[in-house]
């Protein structure tokens, strides 16, 4: 069925539904996990001391990082944790087609059917530019 599963995780209250769902299939499949966490940079930096301070700060998602691994240690599950910087839809876009994953795992964001719209949202974009199966997860 699924070979190479790469679950989504901001850190979220959807992204760590979409952690649980990824983990629950793969244990059932019996194959491993990726989960890829984005570090989105500032888009515009005022100075080149604040690139390097983003870069010498530790990550946000070492505690999201740590919980994933400790939950799917427990559940049996080989989990590889990818923390990387950019903008989230294309870096994730980026690693499954490169890596040749045949499921994506998303979390669900609840935004407002205008936004969405008007500005649509990662998850969004993904579902329609992922060259492989998608789950998301509410």
């Amino acid at each position: 069925m699924y070979r190479k599963i790469l679950v989504a995780n901001d850190g979220s209250k959807g992204g760590e539904a979409a952690l649980r769902a990824a983990i629950e299939l793969a244990k059932a499949l019996g194959v491993g996990l990726t989960m890829i966490c984005v570090e989105d940079l500032e888009r515009f930096p005022a100075t080149i001391d604040r690139v390097a301070e983003a870069q010498e700060a530790p990550s946000v998602f070492e505690d999201v990082v740590a919980a994933a691994k400790a939950l799917a240690a427990a559940e049996g599950v080989a989990l590889e944790a990818l923390v990387v910087e950019g903008h989230p839809a294309p870096r994730i876009l980026e690693f499954v087609e490169r890596d040749g994953y045949d499921l994506l795992v998303l979390g669900y964001m609840g935004h407002s059917a205008l936004y969405d719209r008007l500005i649509g949202g990662a998850t969004i974009r993904l579902v329609a530019l992922a060259p492989c199966k998608v789950m998301i997860v509410k």
